[in-house]
Formats: C-alpha cells, structure tokens, sequence
C-alpha cells in the first residue's frame, strides 16, 4: 500500500523517533503552532521552543501475569514544556497509544495549563495495553511497574500524573502508594484524581464535564444560542461526555443522540440523562438501552443538533464527516478530536468550535485544587472548589474570547495565543541555562 506524504512535517525537522511520512497527532500539533505563530510578535523568536518536547521517556513495562507467564509492554512519559511549573498531565492505558499521541498531549497539555492560567507545564504518559484484557491483580502489576519505570521523572515538585483514558481513582492510588513506597515517605501530591480518603479532592471527577458545560453555557450567551430546547449529541459517555450531558439537560437541553463504543443511539424528542447514565453504569455502553433506537455510527454526524460533544478520542472529526455535521456549537471534551482540515470546515460553515486546550481544562484546574489541597493538607468543600472551578473558566474563557474578537481568529488559534505567550514570556524570563 503506497504511504501518503504527511504535508505537516514539510516545514519542521522531523525528530529521528518519528516517521516523516507519518507523524500522527504531533503533526496536528505543529500546524496549530504554524498558525498562532504570526501573533506572538517578538516572543516568536523562542517558538522553536514549543516545537520540541523538553523531555521523553520510554520505557519496558514486564510484569508477570496471573497464568505464570511473562508479558511485556511499552510505556512512556513526556515532558513537553516546564517554563511554568511543574508537568501535569494524564496516564493512559490504550493498545493504540504511540509516542507521537503522548508528545501531543503533552504539548496540548502546556497549552490548555496556560490558558487557565494555572502554574504548570505540560506532561502525558501511556502504556500500550488494552486493560480489559488483564485481571485486577495484572492491572495493579502493570501500574505498579510502569510507576516505578517512570519515577525518575515524576514527583509532587517535579511532574504530577493524573487519570486520562481506561485510568482512574485506583490507578492513582496505586500510583501514590508505589511512589511512596519507593521515596520511603508518604507523598500524596504526586498524582492528583486520587480517591478522596487518599487526599483526593472533592469534584474531581465531575471537573472536567462541569468544565466543558461552563465554557459551552458562555459562549451560547455570547453567541444568542437558547439553550432551553437545545438539541445535543455526545460522543463518550463516561465522566466527561456523560457529566457535561447531565449538566446541559439540567439546564433544559435536549440530549438527542449519544456515541460511544458499544454504538450510537438517537431520540429526537431527547434521552433520558439519568436512565442512561444507569444503564452505562451496568452495561458498560449506551448500546442496547431501550429509550432510544439505534443508529448507524456513521450516521451520529449528521444527526439535526444545536451542539456536538465530542467527548471520547482524538481524531474523531476529520475531513471526511465534519461536511456533514448540522451543530451551530462544537464543544471538545476529548482532547484533540478535530483535525485541522475539519477545523477549517466547520469554520467555513459558521461553527462555532470551543477547542479542548480551554473547553477540557476544568480537569486540569481541579486537579490543580487538589495538589495545593494536598500540599497544606487543608481540604475544601465542594462547593468552594465548584464556585472556583467556575469562575476559573468564565474568567478564561472570557480572555480567549476577547482575543478572537480582536484578531479575527478561531477561538482554538485565541487560545493558543493567550497560551503560547505566557509559556513563551515565561522562556524568555528565564533565559537559557547555562
């Protein structure tokens, strides 16, 4: 089969550890450097910087399995930027990771941590495992054993891991108490989205849906969108997709159609939120819930709505379905989920796109709460960390959307301007060492 060229290396040396024909989601990456570079005026001297992960780690992850045998897997941790703190970002257990995900993660993590404005760089790490395929005790191994791959790297000063795809709760305190164990101290701080009995915090779970739900109730106010009879589709309906379509229903939208691995389903009148957020809880899907009719997945693009959630996976909206989405609002709740081409599509079309680097950082800003929470060992209510989860974004978002207005642009090139000129200043403030 012939290999297509990728167009988004021609411009920019390629590092030898990716395929020039082939870089995947660090391509997406570099092109939306490319157009945000035009507005950072003298800082554009330092953007080099943002093209090239500070630090990458990969690593073996052996661990034994429960039938006796020995089973290996590929792990990584990147540091992408740290002129403004320490790396956050999340973990993912996924059989398709690559490291050219986990590098633009990473960097869509520097993005999004300067665009709330909160102090850290960005980080992700993975491990290419499909995790329904290991028991419990596999799983626990496996977490355990990449914690200790990557320590050298992560710490509560240092670079702070969280929950992303197939991760969760456990996994961090897994992730906790291997670090501890390793550093002869307790040390809570060094991951966040922890339980709450192991100085997780109040909100976490829900931050990243409440997020997406308060940056899309600001920019419907902006844009004289009604949300009371908003018709909205989802795609992903676990803590983020399933959170933000609670939040919206509450508010009086119609939630019409839902997507996720197990299928698509469809009620134009809408979907019970609460009986469906119940039968994902027992089935693992919304496939085979019985208030709605299924529909074939390649159909949920087209399906008539105010507003699309893509809430799931990169890569979801592509040249090839964005022509047929009927949305006046696109709300990324997934990280990375529209590829530039399809940007430029709905762009034509008069979409109004809030991109993931601000629409998906409430998980971040929480996640922030409880490492400051951890550091004191003062512990706040939930609604306090609600209200300052709230005002974090609206006070973002507000920024972003000014900025727009100003250059003309699309709010995800806004976003990266805010962003790359604070990472970007702080460089320059710093200077080079030595």
């Amino acid at each position: 089969m012939s290999k297509t060229k990728d167009t988004s290396a021609a411009s920019h040396p390629i590092p030898s550890y990716l395929n020039p024909d082939h870089i995947g989601p660090w391509g997406i990456y570099l092109q939306q450097v490319d157009r945000v570079t035009p507005y950072l005026g003298p800082l554009a001297r330092w953007v080099e910087t943002l093209k090239r992960p500070k630090r990458i780690l990969v690593v073996d992850v052996p661990i034994e399995l429960d039938d006796g045998t020995i089973a290996h897997y590929e792990g990584y941790r990147v540091q992408h930027n740290l002129s403004r703190g320490p790396g956050k970002g999340g973990v993912r257990f996924h059989q398709d990771v690559t490291l050219s995900e986990v590098m633009a993660l990473s960097a869509w993590m520097s993005i999004k941590n300067a665009a709330v404005n909160v102090p850290y760089g960005g980080a992700k790490g993975g491990v290419r495992v499909d995790p329904r395929t290991l028991s419990r005790a596999e799983l626990e191994r496996l977490t355990r054993r990449y914690t200790s791959e990557i320590g050298m790297m992560i710490g509560p000063s240092k670079d702070i891991p969280a929950p992303d795809v197939n991760t969760n709760g456990q996994i961090m305190a897994w992730m906790m108490d291997t670090y501890s164990m390793n550093v002869g101290a307790t040390s809570t701080g060094v991951v966040t989205g922890k339980p709450v009995d192991l100085g997780g915090s109040l909100g976490r779970i829900e931050a990243t849906g409440r997020g997406v739900f308060t940056v899309g109730m600001e920019a419907a106010k902006l844009s004289g969108l009604n949300i009371q009879g908003a018709k909205l589709a989802v795609q992903g309906f676990g803590n983020v997709g399933g959170t933000a379509a609670k939040l919206f229903a509450d508010a009086g939208a119609l939630v019409v159609a839902v997507q996720d691995h197990t299928g698509s389903i469809h009620n134009a009148k809408g979907l019970d939120v609460n009986a469906l957020l119940e039968h994902v809880a027992a089935k693992g899907g919304v496939g085979g819930f019985g208030g709605a009719q299924s529909i074939d997945n390649a159909d949920f693009w087209g399906v008539n709505c105010d507003i699309l959630i893509p809430a799931a996976l990169e890569g979801q909206i592509t040249k090839d379905n964005a022509g047929k989405i009927k949305a006046k609002l696109v709300i990324e709740g997934a990280n990375g989920p529209t590829t530039p081409e399809a940007d430029d599509i709905l762009n034509d079309k008069g979409v109004l796109v809030l991109p993931d680097v601000i629409a998906n950082a409430g998980g971040v800003t929480v996640s922030y709460f409880e490492w400051v929470q951890d550091f004191s060992s003062f512990f706040w209510t939930e609604d306090e960390i609600n209200a300052r989860l709230v005002r974090i974004m609206q006070e973002a978002f507000a920024g972003v959307w000014a900025v727009a207005q100003e250059h003309k642009v699309t709010l995800r090139t806004a976003t990266f301007i805010v962003a790359c000129k604070r990472i970007l200043h702080a460089r320059e403030m710093r200077g080079l060492y030595p």
